[in-house]
């Protein structure tokens, strides 16, 4: 009798909330049983363990183990206890601090369900899909097991949601490195980026934070037609800085700026006298402009494009023609060529001229000893 009189005495002194510390003695199957030091032991259900899914008890509490415990129920000479109402408890606290100091903080990916991630904090925490990266994501079984920064975007206690976002943590950081970049980025600087978007006007390069725009005009010194018949997406490449927009957060970039121009070494490639081929580009008043090498064009003078006087280049060229050029002069400093096609027609009609003599003199020659073999019989 007495000791049904300790024991009731006991259960009436331990209440629902309360906070035990007990010895795991037993594990089975659903739960395991806790010595907390009265005369029936207290146990924790695997619903109990943790505010994650657990296949089996072990994978959290084994034989030997000290455990903190709450109560949760005491009914029919029965005490249920929870751990993971303890790790709530904690939790909560720390997660109530993070909100309000807007900390960020890392926690690994427990599982992968339908709509987000599901994060270990002591209880369940939950990342939507939207919220997991700045990017799209197409399949988020990769996540399973790894640690992500997060922070947290909604907190409520008694609907026990804890709402967290690895995107906000990658767009505070993104916006910090865009700061960062405006205050420092100078017009004419020279920098190296990735391609990370091609689009019919030209190639955004990511440098560092920034998307900055290669306008098409500026990939090569020749013309293009296609952005990606330059760059590729992924390349990383240098790039220079035309022009700075702080307050619309836009960058003005150039990729041909940091090639070689087709007039370095052009010396190299073309000289005084040369004899080449070109197409016409551009027909003026005073002459036509003629493509020579790959973005390099030359002047043929009004005045050097035909033999006969003409009154407008029009009257015997046209745009995209082929013609044959003689270079009268080069240079590299000025990226000057001067051309002539009348040197060409001059020295094709004096090599014809030539050869007519040659002819007319060959004939004459025939014809007089013709004259004299005539003569010479009538002797």
């Amino acid at each position: 009798m007495d000791e049904m009189n300790n024991e009731i005495s006991e259960f009436k002194e331990l209440s629902v909330g309360d906070i035990v510390t007990g010895k795991v003695v037993k594990v089975e199957e659903k739960q395991a049983l806790v010595d907390i030091g009265y005369k029936v032991e207290g146990i924790v259900p695997i619903s109990e363990l943790s505010a994650l899914r657990i296949e089996l008890v072990t994978d959290v509490l084994n034989e030997g183990d000290e455990v903190e415990l709450k109560v949760k129920k005491i009914e029919d000479e029965e005490i249920i206890l929870s751990k993971k109402a303890i790790e709530a408890d904690k939790a909560w606290d720390d997660l109530k601090q993070k909100y309000e100091d807007q900390e960020t903080f890392e926690a690994e990916v427990k599982d992968v369900v339908k709509g987000g991630l599901v994060v270990d904090l002591g209880l369940r925490g939950f990342i939507p899909a939207s919220l997991v990266e700045a990017h799209y994501v197409e399949d988020f079984s990769e996540y399973k097991g790894s640690k992500l920064t997060l922070k947290i975007v909604e907190l409520d206690q008694e609907q026990n949601r804890v709402i967290l976002s690895h995107k906000a943590v990658i767009e505070e950081e993104q916006s910090s490195k865009k700061q960062s970049l405006f205050e420092t980025l100078e017009v004419g600087e020279l920098i190296h980026g990735k391609v990370q978007r091609i689009t019919d006007f030209g190639a955004f390069v990511d440098i560092g934070g920034v998307d900055g725009l290669v306008h098409i005009s500026q990939l090569s010194h020749t013309h293009v037609e296609k952005a990606s018949d330059v760059v590729a997406e992924g390349d990383e490449i240098p790039v220079k800085v035309l022009g700075i927009d702080v307050e619309n957060e836009r960058v003005s970039l150039s990729y041909k700026q940091t090639q070689p121009g087709p007039w370095d070494g052009i010396l190299d490639k073309i000289n005084q006298g040369d004899v080449v081929e070109g197409t016409v580009k551009r027909l003026v008043n005073f002459g036509a402009f003629v493509e020579v090498l790959p973005g390099v064009e030359g002047l043929v003078h009004i005045s050097q494009i035909s033999t006969e006087h003409i009154g407008t280049p029009q009257e015997v060229l046209e745009v995209g023609q082929k013609v044959t050029v003689k270079v009268l002069d080069v240079s590299e400093k000025e990226q000057r060529i001067s051309l002539s096609i009348r040197e060409i027609e001059a020295e094709k009609n004096k090599a014809e001229m030539k050869q007519y003599e040659a002819d007319e003199d060959h004939s004459g020659f025939q014809l007089g000893d013709m004259i004299g073999n005539k003569l010479d019989k009538y002797k």
